[in-house]
């Protein structure tokens, strides 16, 4: 049985390859194919904000109604994320990636022509259940071809490009707003324009390769992996000798074990405590700053003032968290991040007179806001694709991003009414409780995954090393 044991070097030295592989043209590829679906998906989630502050007096929109239209892509997002994460782990990556685009492309272009309330509702499902799938598919795909040096760095990079999109929503619709485009002509241009990006990646997203640890860890197909990190690295692997044996032929890693049950935990859990505060902000944008200026505030001026905090504080905070990532680590990003956020709100419940002088508020809210970037918003999204093994990493993905939008969804359906029968002190101090539990339970429940493979971050033990070491006799 010596072949056994010269598998399992030359399987170590496959990923090796992977793991000490410099930067290179195809890891952006895949980071740009996968960064553009994230710029769609931050569009498509936060424009419409913009769009029910549009069709509240067009269509006469109920307060119940306004909350459901700004929060039924994130319930249906939840559906997504399990779907999408359970069939890469059966299916594979590659059979799943691009349909979530296409999702998305077919959801904004029917959304555009809604008549109704009922039509607009049913086609926002539609987006959700592709923003769902992005979220599932991209991180563990990038995460899978990277290298072990820029591993964050890549994965944050993908989700770094939410900032753009976050960005690019208010802009484009003051430039409508600003030109005198019609109120009814102009939400449907908003909500048609989300088909764009999501279409430009469709092509290269069906092109990629199953990735290396895929096809070797749960497919056993040795050949595959091999042209796989080719395909990435340039470089030519020795194919092992003897049989490669795949997780699903043998009792492999499960979600129910202790040890992931308590990832999940963290994982899940932290991301669902950060959407809270990341959409109740985001969605209910419109909601806050009419409450802070008051009805006589414009559209426009709302608008304008939403794409400033975003690109003043929003975006640099996302950059600083991809240039750190690999730097200071995954875990006191995410701490430090809830803290201060902790930190913000608190201050704002506390001193509610700060809502009486709007700089000074937009000020805290803002580094609020850049502490969520350069905090858990990246970090939530790096952290599934590191720690759980290949054959469960796109259930426990998808489980993880699930947990965040349920938190999402909470959020923006129960922000409008608590901003408006409460006050903005109150709701800060909401989301100051939920911030300091954010902290605790990072501290709590997820490693350090910085520096290690994905085999050491995970606890992932391939079959092969498993087998007795008297049979190699």
């Amino acid at each position: 049985m010596l072949t056994e044991n010269r598998n399992t070097g030359n399987v170590s030295s496959i990923y090796k390859t992977l793991d000490d592989a410099s930067l290179n043209r195809k890891h952006w590829t895949t980071v740009i194919t996968a960064g553009m679906g994230f710029f769609t998906d931050a569009y498509d989630l936060f424009i419409i904000g913009t769009v029910t502050a549009i069709l509240t007096p067009l269509w006469h929109l109920s307060t119940g109604q306004l909350s459901l239209l700004n929060s039924i892509s994130l319930l249906s997002s939840v559906f997504g994320a399990i779907i999408f994460g359970k069939l890469m782990d059966r299916l594979g990556r590659k059979a799943m990636y691009g349909i979530e685009v296409i999702l998305l492309v077919l959801g904004a272009i029917a959304s555009a022509f809604s008549q109704t309330f009922t039509e607009l509702l049913i086609f926002r499902v539609v987006v959700g259940i592709g923003v769902g799938g992005d979220y599932a598919t991209s991180a563990v795909i990038t995460s899978e071809y990277a290298n072990k040096r820029d591993r964050g760095r890549l994965i944050g990079t993908v989700f770094a490009m939410q900032g753009f999109g976050l960005l690019a929503g208010p802009l484009f619709a003051s430039i409508l707003l600003a030109t005198g485009v019609s109120h009814d002509i102009a939400w449907r241009v908003m909500l048609g324009f989300g088909a764009v990006p999501a279409a430009s990646v469709i092509y290269l997203r069906r092109k990629i390769k199953e990735t290396p640890r895929f096809t070797m860890n749960v497919k056993g197909d040795v050949a595959s992996t091999v042209e796989a990190i080719r395909w990435t690295t340039g470089q030519t692997v020795q194919l092992p000798t003897g049989p490669a044996t795949a997780s699903r032929h043998g009792k492999g890693p499960r979600l129910s074990d202790p040890l992931y049950r308590k990832r999940l935990l963290g994982t899940a859990g932290t991301w669902l405590l950060m959407d809270i505060a990341f959409y109740g902000n985001g969605v209910s944008s419109q909601v806050i700053l009419k409450a802070l200026f008051g009805a006589k505030a414009s559209l426009l001026h709302n608008t304008v003032v939403a794409a400033l905090i975003f690109l003043v504080f929003a975006v640099p905070g996302y950059w600083l968290a991809v240039y750190l990532m690999d730097k200071i680590g995954r875990k006191r990003i995410q701490w430090q991040g809830f803290l201060v956020m902790a930190l913000g709100y608190g201050l704002i419940m506390l001193v509610p007179g700060i809502v009486k002088i709007p700089v000074l508020f937009l000020v805290i809210y803002g580094i609020t806001y850049f502490f969520i970037e350069f905090g858990p918003n990246e970090t939530t999204f790096v952290y599934p694709s590191e720690i759980f093994p290949t054959s469960i990493r796109g259930t426990a993905d998808g489980l993880s991003a699930a947990g965040g939008k349920i938190g999402a969804f909470v959020a923006a359906l129960l922000m409008p009414t608590i901003v408006k029968d409460f006050g903005l002190p109150d709701a800060m101090g909401i989301l100051a409780v939920v911030s300091l539990a954010g902290v605790l339970l990072t501290l709590w429940s997820l490693p350090e995954p910085m520096g290690k493979t994905l085999e050491d971050a995970s606890g992932e033990i391939d079959q092969v090393d498993r087998q007795p070491q008297e049979h190699a006799s």
